[in-house]
């Protein structure tokens, strides 16, 4: 079978790309020595598929339905690998095999097409937030600890590159210095540190067989819990925006939020501005400029 990686994937990586980076280009052949080791037969390519991976459906040897996942190394999957084994499949998708190859994970089979996103607005929230409780975990000691990045290194590097683009973006630099100077005073007193999801959105939960909802694709991080549900905040942005209640359903949503997980409401503000800022910047960098609009638009609301 052809692992041609989908074009989703391969513009995603495109914007991120270092130079003489050339993981796509061995992609087709590091996809078939994977399936060859572990005896897989191959379903089909996941389309869309994600921004940081290429995903297989695969059955193993004994006709069990898995998934095959590559990812290149600046997508950290060593660190999601770790995540998903501290955590057991409880909350998250289970990982089926211990290292075999760097960049490639084994993982149980959910329904792919069938996320909380598919549910009605309101529920779909409940369901998301009732899935990444889970996941707030004590972060694994001893050897295992260093795996992870903390909120102040990943947003540490983050905002370095929106100090750059606002310094060429006049526009933007507003935002970008309340964005950093709510950076600065979250990080100054962090209230707890738990594993995180990193990148959790409705479009991350996934149906299982085990249990209605698990969690799949985290790009981990260790630090307070608010940081994790700030994402959440935003999803469905493109309705928000289009809808003259916007403003008002996006405050609801941060409060609701922050008393359903027992969070801070104004430390969920602080970094649903502060990741709703650096995700605006980002796109602006990379020319999203639709993307970027949105974005900093609904950051404008907080």
């Amino acid at each position: 079978m052809a692992f041609e990686p989908p074009q989703r994937l391969v513009r995603a990586l495109g914007e991120t790309a270092p130079d003489g980076d050339d993981w796509l280009e061995k992609l087709p052949e590091a996809a078939h020595q994977a399936v060859a080791l572990r005896e897989l037969t191959v379903e089909r390519v996941q389309v869309p598929g994600g921004r940081s991976s290429l995903v297989v459906l695969v059955r193993r040897a004994d006709g069990t339905p898995a998934v095959l996942k590559l990812a290149p190394p600046r997508s950290r999957p060593e660190s999601e690998r770790a995540a998903l084994a501290h955590w057991g499949g409880l909350g998250a998708v289970q990982l089926l095999e211990p290292l075999l190859t760097e960049g490639v994970l084994l993982l149980e089979r959910l329904h792919p097409d069938l996320s909380v996103r598919s549910l009605p607005e309101a529920k779909a929230l409940l369901e998301a937030a009732g899935t990444l409780r889970r996941l707030w975990v004590e972060p694994p000691g001893g050897d295992d600890a260093h795996v992870f990045e903390t909120v102040a290194e990943r947003t540490g590097r983050q905002a370095e590159a929106m100090r750059v683009t606002a310094s060429a973006e006049a526009e933007v630099a507003v935002l970008v210095d309340a964005a950093l100077a709510a950076r600065a005073e979250l990080l100054a007193a962090p209230p707890e540190r738990r594993l995180l999801h990193g990148t959790f959105r409705q479009s991350k939960v996934l149906a299982g067989e085990r249990v209605p909802w698990l969690a799949v694709g985290p790009d981990p991080v260790v630090g307070e819990c608010a940081f994790d549900l700030a994402r959440l905040v935003r999803d469905r942005v493109e309705d928000l925006i289009a809808s003259p209640s916007g403003a008002a359903t996006t405050r609801r949503r941060v409060k609701r939020l922050a008393e359903s997980l027992d969070v801070d409401q104004e430390r969920l503000r602080g970094w649903t501005l502060f990741r709703a800022v650096e995700s605006g910047v980002r796109a602006l960098r990379v020319g999203r400029p639709k993307d970027a609009e949105l974005l900093l638009e609904f950051a404008g609301w907080l």
